[in-house]
C-alpha cells in the first residue's frame, strides 16, 4: 500500500435516500480505479461494502462501511452509508469524519426525503456538497427534471459539470463541460472506459450555454478571474478548475455529476471531479475541541501537529474481537504507537494499524492527518472517544447521535437466557450508539430502544447470530403512578395473640395530597409516647412498602403526605415487625378512602414534517390525546410541538412515516405526570384486577 500524505487524501461520505445506488457507486469507483479486484453487486450479495449477513439478506445497507479508490496519485476514502432512516446514526458518523458529502439521487425519483435529511446534516456540519444523479440508464430517467428539483430545493449554487448523452436505454455518455468533450462509454465496460468524441450536434447549443454559465461561476470566485474573463471572454482549464475548487470548499458551489454506477458509466469523470474539486483534509486549518474542563483547544490540521483522532465506529468480528475505526484530525501515527484516550486518560496501543477496503484490512506502517484507519482490541476506548498523543489534551467534538424514537420490551425465548441477552444487548449498544437497552424497575421489563422497527429487527437478528440467544419482543408496560385527591384518616391494627409472646401494633394515620412531583412526606405527630419512638421508623417502612404497590392497580403511589398521629402498644407483644404491618394495613385502608386516582407519563414530542402533511399529522396527534403546544417554521418544514401520553405513542415512528410518505421525523422526551381520564382509568384498573385474579 502506497504511503499517502495529507494533501493526497480525500474523505467523501456517499449519502442519499435508500435505493439511490450508493453501495453500487462505491463498488464501481473502487473497481474502476483499480483499487478493488472485483466488481460485485448488491443483488448478488457480493458488493464491496454490503458484506454483513444482515445486508446480504435484506439487500440494503445497514452499516457505515469504508472503501478507497486510488486515482491520479490521490487516495479517496469512500464512506458508504445506509439510506433508511432507521440507520441515520451511521450517516451522522460518516459525515462527522468526512471532508465532503456526495449526495446521490435516483434519475427517476429525484429529490426524496432522505435527500433532504442528509443535505441538512451536511449543511449543519458546514462540509462541501456534490450531487451525483445516478441510474441514468433506467427507464424514465430524466436528468433535467431531477436537476430542476435540486435547484428548486437547494438553490442556484447547484451547477452541472457534465450533461448526459441520452437517457434510459439510450444513455451512452456524458459531455464534460470543463473540457467541452463528449465521452461515449464502451459497451460492456466494467471500468468506465470511454472513447473521446466531438459534442453531438444536437447538444451543441445546450453545451455551449451550460459551459458559459459554468465558466462565469468559476470567474466569480476571484476578482482577478472576473477581470480576466470580462477582458478575454474565457479562462484556462486550470483557472476554471481552481475557481470551482475554491467555491466548493467555501460552500458556494454544489457540482452536479451524472452516470450509471452499475454500468460504471461516468465513474472515471466522477473520480476526476473528486480529486480536483474536493478539498484535502488540511483545508480545515485548525481542528477545534475542548479539554476536560470545557475550555476551547485548537490544534493544526497537519502532520507536524500533536496527534488527535476520533473513534467514529466500533464493530465486533469473530476471531478478531473489537475493531475501532478512527479519523485522524491532526498529526500522524505509526503502527504500534502508544496513544492516550483523552476522556479517561487511559493508554492504548495501536497495533496492526490498517486501512479498510470493504471487509478487508490492509496493514500500513503509518497514517497521516486526514486518513481513516482501523485497529483491533482497544481496551478502554469506544465510539466518540478521542485518541491523542501524550501531552495533548484535546477532546474532539463528538458525533451527535440521534435519540431513539421507539421502545419495546424484550424477554428471553428460553428461561435462563436473561444474562446472555443482557450481555449481548450491551455489546450491541457499543457497536451502535443509537440502540439502547436497560432494565426498567418501574415496569419490571427490559426495554430496547432504537430508530424504528426495522432497526430493532436487525438488532434481534444480530443478537441471535452473534450471541446465540433468541428473544421475544412485546409491547412495553406503561409506568403509571397512583396518588390521592382527598384527605382521609383511619386505624391499622395488627394483633396476633395465641398464647405465649404475640404481636401487637396499633397505628392511626392521616393521608393528604401533595403537589405534583413533591414525592412522599412522613410526619411523626405522636405525643405522650402513644407509640414508642423506636417503633416509628418501622411504621414509615410499612407505609413506604405498601405505597409501592398502590391501592388501585398495583402502581407506586406518589405525591402524598402521611401523618402518624396516634396509636397504642403492648409492653411485651409489640415489635418492629408488628408496627411495620400495622402501618401497611393503615395505609391501604386510608388510601382507598382518600380519593385515589391514576397518573400517566406525558411526553414532549417534536414532529418535523413538510408543510403539506401538517393537517394529517396534527389530526393524528389529537386522536392520541395529544395537546398541541405550537407549530414553528423550519426552512421548508414545519415543527409541531406537542404533549402526548406515553401510552398513545407505541410504534408512532411507523405511523408517522406512513402519514408522511417517509418524510416525517420526531423526537421525544419525558415531560411530567398527569391524571388519566376516568374512562381509561377504569379500564386499566379492571385489567389489573383481572390479571391479579
Amino acid at each position: 500500500m502506497k504511503d499517502y500524505g495529507s494533501r493526497q487524501l480525500r474523505n467523501i461520505a456517499l449519502v442519499g435516500h435508500g435505493g439511490s445506488g450508493k453501495t453500487s457507486l462505491v463498488t464501481a469507483l473502487a473497481f474502476a480505479s483499480g483499487s478493488s479486484s472485483r466488481l460485485g453487486s448488491v443483488d448478488e450479495g457480493n458488493s464491496l461494502t454490503d458484506f454483513t449477513q444482515d445486508e446480504i439478506d435484506r439487500k440494503i445497507s445497514i452499516n457505515l462501511s469504508i472503501a478507497f479508490a486510488e486515482w491520479k496519485g490521490v487516495k479517496i476514502n469512500l464512506l458508504d452509508t445506509p439510506g433508511y432512516l432507521d440507520f441515520v446514526g451511521e450517516v451522522k458518523a460518516a459525515l462527522r469524519v468526512s471532508d465532503a458529502a456526495l449526495i446521490l439521487l435516483h434519475a427517476n425519483a429525484g429529490v426524496e426525503v432522505g435527500t433532504d435529511i442528509v443535505w441538512e446534516d451536511a449543511a449543519r456540519l458546514g462540509i462541501p456538497r456534490l450531487f451525483y444523479i445516478n441510474m441514468m440508464d433506467k427507464e424514465h430517467a430524466d436528468f433535467q427534471k431531477v436537476y430542476g428539483e435540486v435547484r428548486d430545493k437547494y438553490g442556484a449554487k447547484a451547477v452541472p459539470l457534465e450533461l448526459p448523452i441520452g437517457a434510459g436505454d439510450d444513455f451512452r455518455g456524458v459531455v464534460d463541460l470543463i473540457d467541452e468533450k463528449a465521452y461515449v462509454f464502451k459497451d460492456g465496460t466494467t471500468k468506465g472506459d470511454y472513447t473521446e468524441e466531438a459534442v453531438p450536434e444536437g447538444m451543441a447549443a445546450e453545451v455551449a450555454s451550460a459551459r458559459e454559465a459554468l465558466v462565469e461561476v468559476a470567474a466569480e470566485s476571484d476578482d482577478a478571474l472576473i477581470e480576466k474573463y470580462l477582458e478575454e471572454g474565457t479562462l484556462t482549464r486550470e483557472e476554471v478548475v481552481g475557481g470551482l475548487e475554491k467555491l466548493v470548499k467555501e460552500g458556494e458551489l454544489f457540482p452536479v455529476f451524472c452516470g450509471s454506477a452499475t454500468k460504471t458509466f461516468g465513474v472515471r469523470n466522477l473520480l476526476d471531479g473528486l480529486v480536483e474539486l474536493v478539498p484535502d483534509p488540511c483545508h480545515r486549518g485548525v481542528v477545534k475541541g475542548t479539554d476536560k474542563s470545557g475550555k476551547a483547544v485548537e490544534v493544526k490540521a497537519e502532520d507536524g501537529a500533536p496527534f488527535s483522532a476520533l473513534i467514529f465506529k466500533t464493530t465486533t468480528e469473530p476471531h478478531v474481537g473489537e475493531l475501532s475505526y478512527f479519523r485522524i484530525f491532526s498529526g500522524k501515527v505509526d503502527s504500534g504507537a502508544e496513544v492516550i484516550n483523552s476522556r479517561n486518560d487511559r493508554s492504548e496501543r495501536l497495533t496492526h494499524l490498517s486501512v479498510i477496503q470493504g471487509k478487508e484490512r490492509i496493514e500500513v506502517p503509518v497514517l497521516h492527518t486526514g486518513d481513516i484507519g482501523v485497529v483491533a482490541k482497544l481496551k478502554e476506548s469506544q465510539t466518540n472517544d478521542s485518541l491523542v498523543s501524550r501531552g495533548n489534551s484535546i477532546i474532539l467534538e463528538p458525533i451527535d447521535f440521534p435519540k431513539p424514537v421507539i421502545s419495546v420490551a424484550v424477554e428471553p425465548k428460553s428461561k435462563g437466557d436473561e444474562e446472555k441477552i443482557a450481555n449481548g444487548l450491551s455489546k450491541l449498544h457499543e457497536e451502535d450508539p443509537t440502540f439502547k437497552s436497560g432494565y426498567n424497575a418501574d415496569i419490571r421489563q427490559t426495554l430496547i430502544s432504537g430508530m424504528g422497527e426495522l432497526h430493532l429487527d436487525v438488532v434481534m437478528d444480530r443478537l441471535k447470530r452473534k450471541f446465540g440467544v433468541e428473544a421475544v419482543l412485546t409491547k412495553p408496560e406503561i409506568p403509571y403512578r397512583e396518588t390521592v385527591k382527598g384527605t382521609a384518616e383511619g386505624q391499622g391494627k395488627y394483633k396476633k395473640q395465641t398464647g405465649g409472646r404475640g404481636q401487637f401494633g396499633d397505628t392511626w394515620l392521616r393521608i393528604e395530597p401533595l403537589g405534583r412531583g413533591e414525592g412522599f412526606e412522613f410526619v411523626d405527630a405522636i405525643k405522650g409516647g402513644a407509640i414508642p419512638s423506636k417503633y416509628i421508623p418501622s411504621v414509615e417502612k410499612g407505609i413506604v412498602e405498601a405505597a409501592q404497590k398502590g391501592v388501585l392497580a398495583g402502581y407506586p403511589m406518589v405525591d402524598f403526605r402521611v401523618t402518624l398521629y396516634d396509636g397504642s402498644f403492648h409492653a411485651v407483644d409489640s415489635s418492629d415487625m408488628a408496627f411495620k404491618i400495622a402501618g401497611s394495613m393503615a395505609f391501604q385502608k386510608v388510601a382507598r378512602e382518600a380519593k385515589p386516582y391514576l397518573l400517566e407519563p406525558i411526553l414532549n414530542i417534536q414532529v418535523t414534517i413538510p408543510d403539506e402533511y401538517l393537517g394529517d399529522v396534527m389530526g393524528d396527534l389529537n386522536a392520541r390525546r395529544g395537546k398541541i403546544m405550537g407549530v414553528d417554521p423550519k426552512g421548508n418544514l414545519k415543527v409541531i410541538k406537542a404533549q402526548v401520553p406515553e401510552a398513545e405513542m407505541y410504534k408512532y415512528s411507523t405511523t408517522l412515516r406512513s402519514l408522511t410518505q417517509g418524510r416525517g421525523t420526531h423526537s421525544r422526551e419525558f415531560s411530567h405526570y398527569d391524571e388519566v381520564p376516568p374512562d381509561i382509568s377504569r379500564k386499566i384498573v379492571a385489567e389489573a384486577a383481572q390479571e391479579k385474579e
